[in-house]
Parts: C-alpha cells; sequence; structure tokens
C-alpha cells in the first residue's frame, strides 16, 4: 500500500519513512505542503500521514483540498498543536484520527492499521487473482489455500502485480512503484525478486500465473497467452 506522508521536519520524516517501509508500505514523503499536493493529484494513496505545520501550503488547506478530491481516503493528522479547537476543525474537515506529538511509531502504526481496516472498499484489502489470495491488512498470502511465505520486498512486489492484474508492466513501473524511485538503475534487481516470487507462488503449479513478456516486462494473471 502507498502512504503519502506531509512532515516538514526532516529527521522526523526519514525516521517515519523507514520504519512504515520496514512494515511493507511505499511512503512517499513531501515537506511542503505544495508538494503533497502535487503528489495528492497524481497519485491514487491508501492513506495520508499529515503535519499542519507545513510551509506553502498548511495542513488544514491540504486535508481540505484531499478531502475535496477523494471522499474516501484515509487522513491522520500528526501535528504538536494540542488545542481543542484545532483538533474539532480538522475533524470536522474530513480528518480520520488526530494524533499529537510527541508519540510512539507504534502507536502510529496501529492507527494506520485501524483506518486501512475501516476503509469502505474491502475487495481493496484483499486482493485475488484466480486461487491467489493477498490480504493487505494482515500481511498473509495464499494459494490454492496453502500459506506462502514471502519476505517484505517480495509482499510489495506481489501486491503491486495483483493491482495491475492483467495489465503488462514495465521493469521501470515496478522500480518506480515497489522500490520507489524514480529512475531505471535496479532492472536487474527486479529479476532476481520475479524469479524469487515465482518459485514461491508458480512452482509447484501446473496453472502458472507470474508470466515474463519479452521486451516488455512482466505480466501476472491465469492466461497462458504470454
Amino acid at each position: 500500500m502507498r502512504i503519502l506522508l506531509a512532515e516538514d521536519d526532516l529527521p522526523l520524516a526519514r525516521y517515519l519513512s523507514k520504519g512504515l517501509q520496514a512494515e511493507q508500505y511505499v511512503v512517499d514523503v513531501a515537506n511542503k505542503g505544495s508538494d503533497a499536493q502535487a503528489l495528492a493529484r497524481s497519485h491514487d494513496y491508501a492513506l495520508l500521514v499529515l503535519d499542519l505545520n507545513l510551509p506553502e501550503v498548511d495542513g488544514f488547506q491540504l486535508l481540505k483540498y484531499v478531502r475535496q478530491k477523494n471522499s474516501q481516503v484515509p487522513i491522520l493528522i500528526l501535528t504538536a498543536r494540542n488545542a481543542v479547537d484545532d483538533r474539532v476543525s480538522c475533524l470536522d474537515a474530513g480528518a480520520d484520527d488526530y494524533l499529537l506529538k510527541p508519540f510512539s511509531f507504534s502507536e502510529l502504526s496501529a492507527r494506520i492499521r485501524a483506518l486501512l481496516r475501516r476503509r469502505t472498499k474491502p475487495v481493496e484489502s484483499v486482493l485475488r487473482v484466480a486461487d491467489l489470495e493477498l490480504d493487505r491488512i494482515q500481511r498473509k498470502v495464499r494459494r490454492d489455500g496453502r500459506s506462502i511465505d514471502l519476505t517484505q520486498k517480495e509482499f510489495m512486489l506481489l501486491e503491486y502485480m495483483m493491482l495491475n492484474a492483467g495489465r503488462r508492466v514495465t521493469r521501470v513501473m515496478i522500480v518506480e512503484n515497489v522500490w520507489n524511485l524514480a529512475f531505471d538503475t535496479m532492472t536487474n534487481v527486479v529479476d532476481v525478486y520475479i524469479n524469487y516470487l515465482r518459485k514461491k507462488i508458480d512452482n509447484d503449479k501446473s496453472h502458472k500465473l507470474l508470466h515474463t513478456i519479452r521486451g516488455v516486462g512482466y505480466q501476472l494473471g491465469p492466461t497462458e497467452d504470454c
């Protein structure tokens, strides 16, 4: 799942981003409200974490902008402002939760999981392609009822492939969305991880799901016409 973290405190943003990535989220970090607004306009995020004290476009303005654009995405406000009026204003403007600084990372993580569980579209929490199932909240993968153990990066790669099931995806697309990089320097790593994943989900199956598309990249789906 992809999260937008809007936080102007650079050390805190790096700390939170690293922690969330360790929990298998893809994290986009914006240190300015204007940058966060541009990202929110161009990406479909699973959840937003917004600080109120952002330069250029403050967090409250950003909250109202995002809520007008997307009525469903969960929004967690992360701020040092502890006045009741601030909390009420944010909740009335569409925030789903409000966490005061200082805070523990474990509490932030738990609140994020809770918000994701409350999403109104449960189909987005459990992805299914043929007999392959991925639970994005519980972090579990099964095929034909059998549990499959994946590393963090394998899980993120499979999640991205299942979100794009039936669609041909390039190595550059995978690098940008799974490794969260904007340049083509890791295509060999993509091939290595695709092979890891293929061995785990297709190795003992006559009906293969993960296909290589020569000259393009990869495709996940039940068709054998690749």
